[in-house]
């Protein structure tokens, strides 16, 4: 028997149930790095028997009931919030053409040929769409990797422009993942003259690339020939509205202006999108075991489980010269305990992803608040510069007690919240007449880097607060709440995962 058991030596996983409070036959148990945890585990209540009796003395009580519950930290990456924001979001996520898909089963990728330079697999591969970027990961040969051109896409074969090198075996976890879409010469043209900027296409169809109203593009590659001449017309944009040969932008990072494309391939980057979804049956009740594994007893690996988990509060936080975190906790229906000798539950525990944590001094390709103008996609901001803020999502869940029932026996969850705060440099009055009218406010941010990003919008907001923070020898600041409403597009809130990004966007 162990004498004490370092923190150091913990790890904290996290599985997918079938149903609530059950597994399935063979889970898959992804790998979490929390920096610390909140009330992780059980909390047994106990009631003590009182009688009246001559010795004045209580007797034991009986425990009475079980909440079970837990919270981390966790700094924010690129590929550790995606599959759990399912959860969080109670809804799927809407993923472009891949090989690995986060709720279906993989396709695997079974040679690469190197003289047809394409990649094989019994069938599947027609799902990608010609002219498709798409991205090549963990393939053998670094030849194989990388961001790729679709020019044939058959079911056992998805062809590419680029050279490739034969591969008899690729390695189990190579897949292949749409990240983009290349038109071809002088296609995709601007149209300014509207009341929003457009792209329009004469031979593209806008949509047949799987996009939505409300998601996030970014326009313009790396080079000049797939990229706009007049650099207001490239960078980041959310989708307006979809026509076969035109795309139109409510936000843009510049005010885009008329452009005919001659010679230039533009590309388009665009990844995976979540949402809180509007219709019944497109939401989607997740419930997880989270595995905290608390070191060698001297017969093996002891461990905890939250048990019929459900995603309940997320909070990003965002502070000046530092990391971006999440703070993240759920409900559970009960909490067990297993000893080395019983060892962990069955299933695969894959190697965890490596990925390097966003700060907030560098990696924020664009952060905004601004007045909603129907008119405007690149409307003035707010503030120039805020010093700290947080975005938070709180499902409002509570455990169902009953009689007979040690802990819960279900979960209920209420309205999806979207809030945070704010604390920004107070420039003008501006921001403090659009609280006191209540005025329509929208919130985006993009964070980017190695080539990859994530973008959060709020549609739609109304601020609170906002009294002004006057002290002698410092500048003035704007202390603000959030409170998103369901816009436009029938969401509170909308995450775009790019899993790549071309350099330009960082």
């Amino acid at each position: 028997m162990a004498n004490k058991i370092d923190s150091n030596v913990t790890g904290l996983t996290f599985a997918e149930e079938l149903t609530l409070g059950t597994l399935p036959g063979s889970p898959v148990w992804y790998t979490l790095e929390p920096n610390s945890y909140d009330d992780f585990g059980g909390s047994i209540a106990t009631i003590a028997r009182n009688p009246i009796n001559a010795g004045r003395q209580r007797k034991k009580g009986v425990v009475t009931d079980l909440d079970a519950a837990g919270g981390f930290n966790s700094d924010l990456t690129q590929t550790n919030l995606k599959r759990l924001m399912q959860g969080f979001m109670f809804a799927d996520m809407r993923e472009k053409a891949t090989t690995l898909p986060l709720n279906a089963a993989q396709v695997v990728i079974t040679n690469v040929d190197g003289v047809n330079e394409d990649y094989e697999a019994a069938s599947g591969l027609d799902a990608f769409v010609v002219g498709s970027l798409v991205q090549a990961i963990n393939f053998s040969n670094p030849e194989n990797n990388g961001l790729k051109r679709v020019t044939i896409a058959a079911a056992a074969s998805l062809t590419v422009a680029e050279d490739l090198v034969a591969e008899a075996s690729p390695p189990a976890g190579a897949y292949i993942q749409t990240v983009g879409f290349q038109g071809v010469a002088g296609d995709i043209d601007v149209d300014g003259a509207g009341a929003l900027p457009a792209l329009t296409s004469t031979t593209l169809d806008f949509t047949t690339l799987g996009l939505i109203p409300g998601e996030w593009i970014y326009i313009g590659g790396d080079t000049a020939i797939t990229a706009f001449t007049n650099a207001v017309n490239n960078g980041f944009a959310r989708i307006n509205s979809i026509a076969a040969n035109r795309l139109e932008f409510d936000k843009t990072d510049a005010t885009m202006v008329t452009e005919a494309s001659t010679t230039e391939t533009i590309q388009l980057f665009f990844g995976d999108v979540i949402k809180n979804e509007a219709l019944p049956a497109n939401q989607v009740r997740r419930t997880y075991q989270l595995e905290r594994q608390l070191g060698d007893d001297g017969n093996g690996t002891q461990s905890e489980y939250l048990v019929g988990a459900i995603p309940n509060e997320l909070t990003l936080n965002v502070a000046q010269a530092d990391k971006i975190t999440v703070d993240l906790s759920f409900i559970a229906t009960n909490n067990e305990q297993r000893t080395g000798l019983a060892g962990l539950k069955t299933g695969t525990r894959p190697t965890l992803v490596e990925a390097t944590a966003f700060n907030t001094s560098s990696d924020f390709s664009r952060t905004k608040l601004a007045l909603l103008d129907a008119a405007d996609s690149n409307p003035t901001p707010l503030f120039a510069f805020v010093t700290d803020f947080t975005l938070s999502i709180n499902n409002n869940a509570s455990p169902n007690k009953a009689v007979g029932v040690l802990g819960a026996f279900d979960v209920s969850v209420g309205t999806f919240e979207v809030g945070g705060s704010m604390t920004a440099y107070f420039a003008d009055v501006t921001a403090t007449q659009a609280v006191r009218n209540n005025s329509d406010v929208t919130q985006d941010f993009i964070i980017a880097k190695d080539n990859a990003g994530i973008c959060f919008d709020v549609g739609l907001l109304a601020l609170g607060d906002g009294r002004a923070n006057v002290e002698q020898d410092q500048a003035i600041t704007l202390p603000l709440e959030v409170g998103a409403a369901v816009n436009k597009f029938d969401h509170t809130l909308l995450i775009n995962f790019f899993d790549y990004l071309p350099t330009a966007a960082e």
